[in-house]
């Protein structure tokens, strides 16, 4: 692992600025989409925001660790107030608001109960802090913040957020598809002279 950085030159301000574009894009879309009106496309679109933003987290992930310039985190402003946003996906995505997700893949297997609505906008909340400071020219702070928040927080909530995602679009697409075939396979049924082909 190469030393910490703790000095910005340019290489590291270009990944910087990569990861704030890639940021600023996710947020910008996630506004966006919650005012889809068609919940099956704004599901998609999900989907694919939160996939790209989890590449953004894995590529700092594998840096070694930022060092702050500062000991104490330099004060980046109040959180942006994103309750009107949360309360847009949850009603947006209502039945499906709700989901389970495994808490620690490697730790005791403890199945925990939450929100997409909560979730994305505590990853929403996250990303924003990281992005102020590097608005602010802080960028190798702005670096440590997200990575650090990456790995302790919003990383996992992301995954848990792409897994419930593509829960739901390939739960629409293969019980579609199978409810669909069940004509089909009655007749099969028949044909073969009654032998049940049902999936089982």
């Amino acid at each position: 692992m190469t030393e910490s950085p703790t000095t910005i030159n340019g290489e590291l301000e270009e990944f910087a600025q990569q990861i704030a574009d890639q940021v600023a894009s996710f947020l910008l879309a996630l506004q966006a989409i919650t005012r889809e009106a068609d919940v099956g496309r704004a599901i998609s679109l999900l989907l694919l925001e939160v996939s790209q933003v989890l590449l953004a987290g894995a590529r700092l992930g594998v840096q070694a660790d930022f060092t702050p310039a500062e000991e104490f985190q330099p004060d980046a402003g109040p959180d942006p107030d994103l309750d009107e946003m949360r309360l847009r996906l949850a009603r947006m995505l209502d039945s499906v608001d709700t989901y389970a997700v495994l808490f620690d893949a490697y730790g005791e297997p403890d199945v925990m109960i939450s929100n997409l609505s909560d979730d994305l906008t505590s990853i929403a909340t996250s990303l924003a802090h990281g992005l102020r400071h590097h608005r602010d020219g802080r960028v190798v702070e702005a670096l440590w913040w997200w990575q650090f928040s990456y790995v302790a927080t919003w990383g996992t909530e992301a995954s848990g957020v792409l897994r419930a995602l593509q829960s739901i679009v390939a739960h629409d697409r293969l019980d579609a598809e199978f409810s669909g075939d069940e004509e089909r396979v009655e007749m099969a049924n028949e044909i073969l002279g009654g032998e049940d082909l049902t999936p089982r």
